[in-house]
């Protein structure tokens, strides 16, 4: 499948259970791959006929700057649904990874996949 990828776009988010974790944002990195909704952009070579990804990234920002998410596998979902609800995208894979939460691990995090039904 064709796909649009963002790779390491670090946002500050409202994301944990803990106690630290509900004072104060803390920064996740993404990686999204988002399905091209069809053939006709590589025919027309029109933004239109595609999936902006400046767009998606808009919203993402949005989300995350007002709503709080107590597990990382939430915020997940909640993008991927959104990324197939208001853009059209036929599948959707997000790997959201939290850092410096973990000692002795480099990164830790979660990687969803949903497909519009």
């Amino acid at each position: 499948m064709d796909v649009i990828f963002i790779r390491e776009l670090r946002l500050d988010a409202w994301v944990g259970l803990h106690k630290h974790e509900k004072i104060a944002p803390q920064t996740i990195e993404l990686d999204i791959e988002i399905g091209i909704p069809g053939a006709t952009v590589f025919a027309s070579g029109k933004v239109a006929d595609t999936i902006d990804y400046s767009v998606v990234v808009e919203h993402i920002r949005a989300m995350v700057a007002t709503e709080h998410f107590g597990l990382v596998e939430n915020l997940a979902d909640r993008m991927a649904r959104m990324i197939i609800a208001d853009f059209g995208a036929p599948r959707v894979k997000v790997g959201i990874t939290k850092l410096g939460v973990l000692k002795g691990a480099k990164y830790v995090g979660v990687s969803v996949e949903r497909s519009r039904a």
